[in-house]
């Protein structure tokens, strides 16, 4: 008999095409110019009418260094999460922090700062990937600006900060310090919610499995109910 070794790459299902089309957007703005741009940027003073730019804005890019640290942030950290809460879960995740995100944008720029403004880029649906590394994995060690070893957590607290601070005109200029807050407390919340399912689960399921299991008298006979494969199909990952 011959044994064989197979070789299973694992490759992100939903990360990996994400940073097609987005490389690919950018490759379209720089053919077509500001015409292609303009299009399907967000608009703050026009979003009301043409509510598509909320998803559209999320794959445009201002520069290349712009979509540079963007597709590095989430080549780095999209696939921990993928992997971690499964390929639809994190589509899910990457799209509502988006959307909330740019609405968090168009408010504050609308009702606080009282004046219409353009925002493009994949920002805020990274800040939410970003939430959910600070909250799934918070001591998964990190070079802060390629540098500086820290903790996920420190450099969430840093990164909330820096924003924080753009908020009231501190930092660097022409950045939506607004939709970054807003992703980035989108995957933290969700973060939040799935750790609080994946707990109930071991408690109702997991938990009760593994004492029945050990118990002498019933771990020649243990049978799962519908309900119980359910529960688990629902909450067996995070």
């Amino acid at each position: 008999m011959q044994y064989r070794k197979q070789l299973v790459v694992n490759i992100p299902k939903v990360v990996m095409p994400l940073i097609g089309i987005n490389i690919l957007v950018f490759i379209l703005q720089n053919v077509f110019g500001a015409s292609f741009t303009d299009l399907f940027v967000l608009n703050t003073a026009t979003v009301f009418s043409t509510p598509w730019t909320l998803v559209t804005s999320m794959f445009l890019h201002g520069g290349f260094n712009h979509i540079l640290f963007n597709m590095y942030a989430l080549m780095m950290f999209g696939p921990l999460i993928e992997r971690k809460i499964g390929s639809k879960k994190f589509l899910q995740m990457y799209f509502v922090s988006g959307i909330l995100a740019s609405l968090g944008f168009v408010l504050y720029s609308n009702m606080i700062v009282g004046t219409s403004a353009l925002a493009l880029g994949a920002s805020g649906a990274i800040m939410g990937v970003l939430g959910m590394t600070i909250m799934l994995l918070p001591k998964m060690r990190v070079l802060f600006f390629f540098v500086i070893p820290m903790s996920m957590r420190t450099a969430g607290i840093i990164f909330a900060a820096v924003d924080l601070l753009g908020l009231i005109g501190i930092g660097g200029s022409g950045i939506a310090n607004s939709a970054h807050l807003v992703g980035l407390a989108v995957g933290l919340l969700y973060a939040k919610y799935l750790l609080v399912e994946n707990k109930k689960f071991y408690q109702e399921f997991a938990k009760p499995y593994n004492i029945r299991s050990t118990n002498k008298a019933h771990s020649k006979a243990i049978e799962l109910s519908e309900q119980d494969v359910e529960n688990y199909l629902k909450k067996g990952r995070l």
